[in-house]
């Protein structure tokens, strides 16, 4: 895993990429690279995992092409058995340079694995940036008045100047829990979404979807899709150890980071535990170590510090990031990378088997009038409040709101007059992938692996393992197992009376696991903010009070607001950028 970066047009410089990259240091602390010609300089910072001698390190030249990427090819020895070469390394990085220096970006259907990369071409004078297809692996982008610059975190385009805030992020994070694609917090810098090229020529900009897999459903019993289901996960899941340095498996107590460890050969798997007994799940890691046999290492963290936390979290967001399981997955990327440089996790199980509780749940379905009159009538910032405003909704708004974050009412109550836009529509990142007419089911599930997904759980597994030089993979957002998935029926994968999902994974494990392990109560990994609040209730009125100064909210909340944390984050951000 590494860093990239680059600028095309009039500030194109070594030293300014140069620049750019030393911010990009914790993703690639191995080595760093530059490469440069009239009018475009490309950069950067290498983590070292596959061919760790000199001959992968990058930029990497092939006649006119240059390459500057960040990512892992799992099939590149089958891609380069169809190559001619010459090659000079055994790495991932020269088969991606020959794949697009052959095919261009029609190759990508071939290769299998995550990435973000930017392929200058010196005599057509072209510039193309890629991200992989669920946006494991971040991009973001400014256009410049003669060209472009790009970069895989915000804070390194920061180099060039910061912009202003755009306001219009600052409510769609309110309403998200995250800033979405294509917008940053800052006017002027976009990120490239997931499974998209964006193509730089003449001052053109093109930007382009590569990726979009079908919904048809595949008609099949449950034990043919077993049986597949079985087969495709014993070839991808091994497929995602390919390293040249140690690589460990995160192991919480859930089905999907079990199911991970489970078809790998006595792997080290790590994990974390709190020291609050009801939010550990160490117990359950444990158990299923001992019977699978791994190599098993685990930590408590003590109480947590959540000064420290909203101190480091703008940091390492470069923007408001809203998830307090950032901390969490902080901490056990910096425990496991005391003795791995790469760690597998169980990432993407709950879009890709249906595990999240909106999936058996009747969204909408308890929309009222009733409810939509205490919504409006209630005071708009109450907890009950928020509950009615989101049982308020049908359709798409009742779907959103199952997503999470901040209900729309009560943005528009919180947000001083400079900070609201009348009319603006909350719902135009969902809008985009809202699928009319289907099963709701397949609606909430392919809302999720293009929005949430990608935006809010990928980027918190980037930044907190990156920031810690720790590659995570997450072998179950295999393109291949996500495609399968979807052409799976509906009924196969959630028992909507018995309110339950993850029908077939769960039959694949159950007699793979010690016994009761499903079930389990799942706790998750954020923190008790509630709780933390309620004993230092000025933490959260000094934050308000501060935002008020700045003339960013108009009203205060208290501790019991649902959504605290995004307002402590928020307040945090402005301090560190804003």
């Amino acid at each position: 895993m590494c860093g990239i970066a680059g600028i095309i047009g009039s500030r194109a410089s070594v030293d300014a990429v140069n620049a750019m990259t030393r911010l990009l240091r914790h993703r690639g602390p191995d080595g760093e690279g530059s490469w440069s010609a009239p009018g475009v300089a490309l950069g950067h910072r290498r983590l070292s995992i596959i061919d760790l001698s000199h001959a992968a390190d990058q930029p990497m030249v092939l006649g006119s092409h240059v390459l500057t990427y960040n990512g892992e090819i799992y099939n590149h020895a089958a891609l380069r058995a169809g190559l001619p070469g010459p090659w000079r390394s055994t790495g991932d990085t020269e088969v991606l340079l020959h794949l697009l220096a052959r095919e261009g970006t029609a190759g990508l259907r071939k290769a299998v694995g995550m990435f973000a990369f930017a392929l200058w071409e010196g005599q057509a004078r072209r510039l193309t940036l890629a991200r992989d297809r669920l946006g494991i692996k971040p991009l973001y982008y400014r256009i410049l008045p003669d060209g472009l610059a790009f970069a895989s975190e915000l804070k390194a385009l920061l180099v060039l100047d910061a912009p202003e805030i755009d306001a219009s992020a600052v409510r769609d994070y309110l309403f998200h829990g995250y800033v979405p694609a294509p917008k940053s917090i800052y006017r002027g810098i976009a990120k490239l979404p997931a499974g998209h090229t964006l193509t730089w020529e003449d001052g053109r900009v093109r930007i382009e979807r590569y990726w979009e897999p079908s919904i048809a459903i595949k008609a099949r019993s449950a034990d043919a899709a077993l049986e597949e289901l079985d087969a495709l996960l014993a070839e991808v899941i091994p497929a995602h150890t390919l390293s040249d340095v140690p690589v460990g498996v995160f192991l919480s107590g859930g089905i999907d980071s079990a199911l991970t460890a489970w078809y790998l050969q006595a792997p080290h798997t790590y994990s974390l535990g709190f020291d609050a007994r009801e939010r550990s799940e160490l117990a359950g890691a444990r158990a299923a170590a001992a019977h699978f046999g791994t190599v098993h290492t685990e930590m408590t963290a003590q109480a947590a510090d959540f000064g420290q936390a909203l101190d480091a979290i703008p940091r390492i967001f470069d923007e408001p990031f809203a998830d307090s399981a950032a901390w969490s997955n902080y901490l056990i990327a910096q425990f496991a990378r005391r003795e791995v440089t790469v760690a597998l996790s169980g990432e993407g199980g709950d879009e890709v088997f249906c595990g999240y509780p909106r999936y058996w749940s009747r969204v909408g379905g308890r929309s009222s009038v009733l409810n939509r009159a205490l919504a409006r009538w209630l005071p708009p910032l109450s907890r009950t409040a928020a509950s009615m405003q989101r049982h308020a909704y049908t359709g798409l708004p009742a779907f959103a709101a199952a997503l999470g974050g901040m209900p729309q009412a009560q943005i528009e109550r919180l947000l001083a007059p400079g900070w609201r836009a009348s009319g603006y529509d909350y719902l135009w990142f969902y809008r985009q992938f809202w699928r009319e007419g289907e099963d709701p089911l397949v609606q909430l599930r392919w809302l999720d692996l293009h929005t949430s997904l990608a935006e809010g759980l990928l980027t918190k597994v980037d930044r907190t393992s990156m920031a810690h030089s720790l590659e995570v993979r997450p072998p179950l957002l295999d393109h291949r197992l996500v495609e399968f998935m979807l052409s799976v029926d509906p009924a196969l994968l959630v028992d909507r009376r018995r309110r339950r999902g993850k029908l077939l994974e769960r039959r694949l494990m159950q007699p793979r696991l010690p016994p009761g392990h499903l079930e389990r109560p799942k706790s998750g990994f954020g923190l008790p903010v509630h709780r933390w609040l309620k004993s230092r209730p000025r933490v959260l009125h000094e934050a308000v009070a501060r935002l008020r100064e700045r003339g960013v909210l108009q009203r205060s909340v208290g501790p019991e607001f649902r959504r605290a944390w995004s307002l402590l984050v928020l307040d945090r951000w402005f301090a560190a950028f804003g």
